[in-house]
């Protein structure tokens, strides 16, 4: 045969060399009969061999047959098969590339193939083949792309091993830039790296790797915006690998692509957060995760403010739809909406300018709050997670407060509800935004509108509707009208963070308790201490609860006398100098009339002596309890604190402050015999007698600490303010006592 066929050659007689090989492929090689076939192959790779260089001519003629018997069931038949194909090939050379999508496919089904000797004699054409692509200059990448990402989600491990062991190939070759064409197989290749096989694993490791080195090389031809979203989806995966490989992708593509991730921050949000809260055990992915996080923080800037999310001035397309659906909660909790679309991003590339510089992008804010509050609302979530969303919407709230403020009604029952919360850091980072959120100037509404300004409201179960201005809310008369507190430096949510704050520890007993204090020291640090008490204050003038009045006064006049946190706020309250402090005092004695023990010592706090003295006269007309005694108690200890040092110098000037004295022994006189009432009756017995204290020079001004009282403050009225709210404690308590009694009853019956 191969002396025929050069005969033919040497007389160029094309006809009859086509003629020889139909024969040995319809006859032979397709035949019905197994020997024939293997004859027909024989043949067909002799009829190759003497071709020689002119073998080229008639490929197709050749491959064809030989490729058909590749599917043969028997295996003795496939491996003469893969040497026929081996002979033609190597005779061939460059002249087979035309061919190479064909022959490419045939050898992946080769690469799984049961037979060892098969799979022996495909991997000996394998890389035959490998040196034919690498001496080519003339490979048609463009033509093998689709083939590679068909066969590239291929589930058995040998023909895995062979699409990785072609893109290392295909990688190494400088005249062919597989870069360009990432998109089309990167979800393939995170896909390949979760294979059981140890082997195939660190080969897929091996080829990412070195897509990244490159990627790093030359950063402004990288199509980043196009594999976002893939990183995105296995950066939530199950396994190690894939999270660690995929979150350090994506670690490099906000550092090096910058701004152009933006329009997916949404969906990277949605993976990075969850890791955050990962212990030891994945801590090298968490280590990534933080990165990612703080990178892509940085990426938004002031300028996101200004522009029209409405029309948006976007050079990249984006698709809406992927963004849409990796920001949804429903997409967060099952994934399905995102594994379809990477399925899409990877069949359907999209193509990007290759210039970062150039790219002009808008923040998707809608997308990030919604991921933001979505994981701020899962209980299950990470405490790292929630203190990491809480500093996000801290940052938005910095960067882009005026877009920022159009959620602030959707994200506020939730950040009350975060109050809560176990952690003391989160309850930090959540008061920071809150209080934030509280002083910002871009939440400040014109007057005549609330605070959401046309927003929706999604009404919750702390949400209170908030007046237009604070003084609403303060009783008709003029006093009440100067109460309530009005600060540039406050704008609308702060009234009505105020109201829903003292909601929630209405309703969450266990919360005051706990962290009430903690809480409202904090926003004393955050924000300004005298605003805070003012409006508190006035809110709890007109609480109908009159018993967790009288509890959340206590909690307020604690906090007032103890925290160092209110130091200048009681040396404001000590004096009464200026109108603003008057006008504090009035405020907030009218709501300490709820507890008639803090209303005497806010009347010591601020020297008003006298007044003191008159109400420590009313408590024989109020009902002495356990607790009411328990309170006047601790009045005795925090007299004996160093807050109230001034106060004891004071009992030296006998003659100016005869009215303190008569008022420490009318606390005396209600305590019975205890512990307090030793520690006070032993301080009233170190007063000097006012003879011996007598100067001898009268004509000097008395060094004494009389003060005169506060002008513009009708103390009568305070008097009269203060009987009308215990004669409502006083009623409320019979009514419950009745109720109590009436209950007894019924279970008696």
């Amino acid at each position: 045969l191969p002396r025929l066929v050069r005969e033919f050659v040497a007389q160029n007689n094309t006809s009859q060399i086509k003629h020889v090989i139909q024969i040995l492929s319809q006859e032979f090689a397709l035949s019905q009969h197994p020997h024939s076939r293997k004859g027909g192959l024989i043949g067909l790779a002799a009829c190759s061999i003497a071709l020689g260089k002119d073998s080229g001519l008639y490929l197709k003629e050749l491959i064809e047959p030989v490729l058909t018997c590749f599917n043969d069931a028997d295996s003795r038949l496939r491996y003469y098969a893969c040497e026929a194909l081996y002979n033609i090939v190597k005779v061939a050379r460059g002249s087979v590339l035309p061919h190479f999508n064909v022959l490419f496919d045939g050898l992946s089904k080769l690469a799984a193939d049961p037979d060892p000797n098969v799979k022996s004699g495909s991997e000996l054409l394998d890389r035959l083949l490998k040196d034919i692509v690498t001496e080519s200059n003339q490979f048609d990448l463009v033509g093998f792309i689709p083939l590679l990402r068909e066969r590239i989600y291929s589930n058995n491990q040998y023909a895995r091993q062979f699409i990785i062991s072609w893109i290392l190939v295909l990688e190494s070759v400088p005249d062919i830039n597989l870069l360009d064409y990432l998109p089309e197989i990167l979800d393939g290749l995170f896909q390949i790296l979760g294979d059981n096989s140890k082997e195939i694993r660190k080969m897929c490791e091996v080829a990412l790797g070195e897509f990244l080195k490159e990627i790093k090389k030359n950063p402004s031809s990288v199509k980043f915006a196009e594999m976002a979203n893939i990183l995105v989806i296995h950066c939530q995966a199950a396994d190690d690998l894939i999270q660690l490989t995929a979150m350090c992708w994506m670690r490099e593509f906000i550092q090096l692509a910058g701004r152009v991730m933006l329009p997916y921050s949404s969906g990277i949000l949605t993976a990075v957060l969850p890791c955050l809260s990962y212990d030891d055990r994945k801590k090298n992915i968490k280590e990534v995760a933080n990165v990612c996080n703080q990178s892509l923080m940085k990426l938004v800037i002031p300028e996101d403010d200004e522009m029209d999310e409405a029309k948006p001035s976007v050079t990249i397309p984006a698709e809406p739809s992927s963004e849409e659906s990796l920001s949804k909660p429903e997409s967060v909790t099952t994934g399905e909406s995102q594994l379809v679309w990477a399925s899409r991003a990877v069949r359907k590339p999209l193509f990007f300018p290759c210039s970062c510089e150039r790219i002009q992008v808008t923040l998707n804010l809608d997308g990030i709050v919604q991921v933001l509050d979505y994981h701020l609302s899962d209980t299950s979530i990470g405490m790292m997670t929630r203190i990491a969303v809480l500093k996000w919407l801290y940052h938005l709230y910095i960067k882009t407060p005026r877009k920022m403020f159009r959620h602030t009604d959707s994200l506020f029952p939730i950040l009350l509800r975060t109050l809560s919360d176990e952690s003391d850091e989160v309850i930090l980072k959540d008061l920071e935004l809150l209080a934030e959120i509280a002083s910002s100037p871009a939440g400040q509404t014109e007057e005549g509108h609330g605070p959401s300004d046309g927003s929706d409201v999604r009404p919750g179960p702390v949400e209170l509707h908030v007046p237009a201005r604070a003084g609403q809310l303060s009783s008709s008369s003029t006093k009440g009208l100067e109460c309530s507190p009005s600060t540039p430096t406050m704008n609308s949510y702060f009234y009505k963070f105020m109201i829903n704050l003292l909601k929630r520890f209405s309703s969450e007993r266990k919360l005051l308790e706990s962290r009430g204090a903690f809480i409202i020291r904090q926003l004393c640090l955050l924000l300004n201490a005298e605003n805070i008490f003012h409006s508190m204050a006035d809110i709890l003038l007109r609480e109908e609860d009159l018993k967790f009045a009288s509890t959340m006064v206590h909690t307020l006049n604690t906090i007032l006398l103890t925290s160092s946190e209110l130091f200048q706020l009681r040396n404001q309250l000590k004096d009464l100098k200026t109108p603003e402090s008057r006008n504090l005092f009035c405020c907030l004695y009218r709501s300490w009339c709820h507890n008639p023990v803090t209303t005497v010592s806010l009347c010591f706090l601020t020297q008003n002596y006298k007044h003191a003295y008159d109400l420590i006269q009313k408590f024989g007309d109020l009902e002495v309890t356990v607790d009411f005694l328990t309170e006047v108690d601790k009045l005795v200890q925090l007299i004996e604190c160093p807050i109230f040092t001034y106060l004891r110098l004071q009992l030296l000037d006998v003659k100016n402050n005869p009215y303190l004295i008569k008022a420490l022994y009318g606390l005396l006189m209600l305590l019975p015999q205890s512990s307090a009432f030793e520690l006070l009756s032993h301080r009233l017995q170190c007063v000097p007698n006012p003879e011996l204290m007598q100067t001898t020079d009268n004509t000097k001004p008395s060094t004494g600490f009389k003060r005169t009282a506060a002008s513009n403050i009708d103390y009568t009225e305070l008097l009269q303010h203060f009987e009308k709210v215990q004669n409502k404690h006083l009623e409320a308590r019979h009514q419950r006592a009745g109720r109590a009694e009436q209950l007894d009853r019924r279970v008696v019956l």
